[in-house]
């Protein structure tokens, strides 16, 4: 203590530093990542780190879909490029980043296998967009990908879940598929010999966003495609909850009971 968190936010500028040229007063921009201290009224950011915001983005909107939103760009524009005709598969679908994955795999023309854990989260895994939804907690997702793509296997599998699900996401994978390793929920991942890639010729790599967004140009490129996307209707984001910035503390009593769904923002 004294301690702040929070690594994203939207607002309104309301004063420039010395020598500042890209930004005025009133301009409405956002952040992700550093520096931490966005549960604030207020805070002082590095001009190189703010992206501006388009007029048609809600605020709300906005501070609720950026980080998630260009962790997807990362995962489907960059680690693995997205084509028409892929098969993909998005373990957790209807988490933060897997349900705007399904979202824009599916607009890239993706066919979209997406797993989730109960099945009351089924319906908003085919909402946004799973051609194919697994209840893993119910049946072998190796299995019923297998079956689904008539024993091909996926181009690619996005997995944020980790120990639980790496060995069975190697298996769903075509010969010289990718792994994209982002996450690790259920726990950390076991040490991977190399000579569990080479049955299959596959690929494996665990992207990080901000080295992919660290010169200025590629920021504003991820962060304005994010943006273009929810413009035109490809991502939607579910604002399920909105707390005042004095009740943060609820808010994190609430996220921990498993109280909320979709994204929470805080407002000042």
């Amino acid at each position: 203590m004294p301690f702040s968190p929070g690594m994203e936010a939207c607002g309104v500028v309301t004063a420039v530093g010395p020598g500042v040229t890209g930004r005025r007063v009133g301009d409405l921009v956002a952040y992700v990542g550093t520096p931490m201290g966005s549960y604030a009224e207020e805070q002082i950011l590095p001009e190189n780190k703010v992206v501006p915001v388009p007029p048609s983005i809600d605020p709300i909107v906005a501070a609720s879909i950026l980080l998630k939103g260009m962790t997807a760009q990362v995962l489907l524009r960059q680690s693995f490029k997205v084509e028409p005709g892929h098969t993909v598969l998005v373990h957790a679908a209807a988490g933060g980043v897997g349900s705007l994955l399904c979202q824009w795999a599916n607009a890239l023309g993706a066919i979209v296998i997406g797993t989730v854990s109960t099945k009351e989260k089924t319906a908003q895994a085919k909402d946004d967009r799973c051609r194919h939804v697994i209840v893993y907690t119910e049946e072998d997702f190796v299995a019923r990908v297998t079956e689904i793509t008539s024993d091909n296997g996926v181009d690619v599998v996005y997995d944020s879940v980790g120990k639980d699900t790496f060995q069975g996401s190697l298996a769903c994978l075509k010969t010289r598929g990718y792994m994209v390793s982002f996450g690790q929920a259920s726990g950390a991942i076991d040490p991977v010999p190399l000579s569990a890639l080479a049955a299959k010729s596959l690929f494996l790599t665990r992207p990080a966003l901000f080295q992919y967004t660290a010169a200025r140009d590629k920021l504003l490129e991820v962060a304005g495609e994010v943006f273009a996307n929810v413009a035109s209707g490809v991502l939607r984001v579910r604002v399920n909850h909105k707390y005042a910035l004095s009740h943060a503390a609820q808010a994190h009593a609430d996220l921990e009971n498993r109280k909320t769904s979709g994204s929470v923002v805080l407002i000042p």
